[in-house]
């Protein structure tokens, strides 16, 4: 677990030193045309899911080195296509709402981690919650409605709150498979727990930019 904790942080180290270099150089105008995005601005809000489902479906396939590298790719490109919300929001909201969302997911974490309770079946509730959300979203898209984006918002918060914890549970059990020899090898322990870490820095990332649609003070 102090694996996976540990290159979640550096995820989100890197994603919030690119997102500000972006920010504070200029180059989230290549991304940002006049009222959205540029095609090379979609660009790069999508490459983080080829990310992911690259490190997923390859974990068998890739070393440990290799599911590293694009950890940290895939940290950097989110760290770009974040980089929009500095032009959006205040520096002081950014500050306030990021540790507003650390001290929250540090709770559920511990909660998670300690608990006695199997959080499994809240586990695919969330999860079906999480779809319905998406869904929702689409929807808003063209709808544009303001009450449905702040329904979402809340119910975005409560959700990636819930699996937090659900997901440190789950990291927990599969951390003391390694511990106790369940898993062959240190290479697949690490490939979990680099994939451990991801699972948690997207919990983390989605339950901060929910608050930050409700919290968050533009400019």
């Amino acid at each position: 677990m102090s694996s996976v904790f540990s290159w979640m942080v550096i995820g989100l180290l890197v994603t919030a030193g690119v997102s500000w270099y972006f920010a504070s150089s200029g180059l989230v105008s290549m991304l940002m045309g006049e009222g959205g995005h540029t095609m090379l601005g979609w660009a790069v809000m999508l490459a983080p899911l080829a990310f992911i489902l690259a490190m997923n479906f390859g974990m068998e396939r890739f070393s440990s080195s290799a599911l590293t590298m694009l950890f940290l790719a895939f940290s950097a490109v989110m760290g770009a296509s974040l980089s929009y919300i500095f032009l959006i929001y205040t520096g002081a909201s950014l500050v306030q709402v990021f540790l507003i969302s650390a001290g929250t997911f540090g709770a559920m974490a511990v909660l998670g981690y300690t608990t006695s309770t199997d959080l499994t079946k809240f586990g695919s509730l969330l999860y079906m919650a999480l779809i319905g959300i998406i869904i929702a979203s689409v929807v808003n898209w063209f709808i544009g409605s303001s009450g449905m984006d702040f329904l979402i918002s809340v119910l975005g918060v409560l959700i990636f709150t819930g699996l937090t914890a659900y997901d440190t549970q789950k990291l927990k059990r599969i951390g003391a498979g390694v511990e106790y020899g369940d898993i062959a090898s240190s290479e697949r322990a690490t490939k979990l727990a680099i994939l451990g870490a991801t699972s948690l820095y997207l919990d983390f990332i989605n339950l901060f930019l929910f608050l930050l649609r409700l919290m968050g003070n533009r400019k």
